[in-house]
């Protein structure tokens, strides 16, 4: 303690080198609240959330200290990987969120493809960092990966919004954030959601329809309260116990409702045997709901496809497509690799 108040006196007496735009309280692992206006992309400053030098534990300890944010390289799956810690605030709760950008191995500073990848359930970016392959296997492939912790989940603080607008406007900042790095294409990004993460993707992409991304993956999310809340004769799901008539609570949470104003391609990968549920009925009503009307749909998107079948198909659950095989369903990586390259050179009629 005494350590940590000294170091506290110091910065108070050099305030003129280093501008701190938070007061770090003695004790406490908070991050202090930043002036938004400090995410500049290219500034460097105290406080900003990003320990890039000069700074260091001495001279910016809130950016830089073990009990301000993970150092840099910390959280790396591998030695072969690039990444970099960036912190975004949330316009709809002040929270501060952890974001990590990786790079492949021997990235030269091009521009790459860039995809966001959302976790299900309560996930958190630890679901990928923590499972290296995934991000291997992504990175091999060309693309520069964005994970983040939504707010109360991981190294983020706040409170726990279960994929509500509280999440999603959380989601839409750090897309819009990361379209200005430099070292990131802004015209090739797209957002890859797994599970219940499908909510917190179309939900962003729907209340911010002019957010940069140009397509959606969403492997296995599920559609609505029956399948998240326990609200059929099925009882299945992570939010089981909230009630299934608070209108206000599941208008937020039901990413079939948010598939209806999707107004990009719209790819849905499905197994056989659904991750969670018993059937595969929230697929085709994902892809119903997202579908344009023109093509039979009730929605905007104008392509959609489930699988590797047929573009723009609406499916009745007495005639089921076929879905993919259970071994294929386990390369998921592959999947959604494949998946990405051709959505990121379709060219919509």
């Amino acid at each position: 303690m005494k350590k940590l108040t000294l170091i506290v006196i110091f910065l108070v007496l050099i305030s003129p080198a280093c501008s701190l735009a938070g007061e770090l309280i003695p004790g406490e692992k908070t991050l202090p609240d930043v002036d938004p206006s400090a995410q500049l992309v290219g500034e460097k400053r105290c406080g900003d959330g990003i320990c890039d030098g000069p700074e260091n534990a001495d001279s910016c300890p809130q950016d830089c200290s073990a009990d301000s944010a993970p150092a840099l390289g910390d959280n790396l799956p591998g030695p072969e990987a690039q990444s970099d810690i960036h912190w975004v605030v949330n316009p709809s709760s002040g929270v501060r969120l952890y974001v990590e950008i990786f790079k492949p191995e021997g990235w030269s500073g091009e521009a790459l493809p860039v995809l966001v990848l959302i976790p299900g359930g309560s996930g958190d970016s630890s679901d990928f960092i923590e499972k290296p392959q995934k991000i291997h296997t992504m990175l091999e492939s060309g693309f520069t990966l964005v994970v983040f912790d939504p707010d109360g989940r991981g190294n983020s603080k706040g409170e726990e919004d279960d994929n509500g607008n509280i999440h999603q406007d959380g989601l839409a900042a750090v897309i819009e954030y990361a379209a200005a790095l430099p070292e990131l294409d802004s015209d090739q990004i797209g957002l890859v959601s797994y599970s219940y993460g499908i909510t917190m993707a179309a939900g962003a992409l729907a209340r911010h329809p002019k957010l940069p991304i140009r397509f959606l993956i969403d492997w296995e999310g599920p559609a609505n309260r029956n399948d998240t809340g326990g609200c059929d004769e099925d009882n299945l799901g992570h939010l089981i116990g909230h009630p299934c008539d608070d209108e206000d609570f599941w208008s937020q949470r039901e990413a079939s409702g948010f598939a209806l104003k999707l107004q990009l391609p719209y790819l849905r990968l499905q197994s056989e045997q659904d991750h969670v549920q018993p059937d595969n009925g929230h697929a085709l009503l994902m892809i119903s709901n997202a579908t344009a009307e023109k093509y039979g749909g009730h929605g905007r998107s104008p392509w959609t496809r489930l699988n590797d079948l047929v573009p723009n198909t609406i499916y009745a659950e007495d005639n089921l497509p076929p879905m993919l095989l259970e071994g294929v369903a386990r390369s998921t990586e592959q999947l959604i690799i494949a998946a990405a390259k051709e959505l990121f050179t379709l060219q919509i009629q």
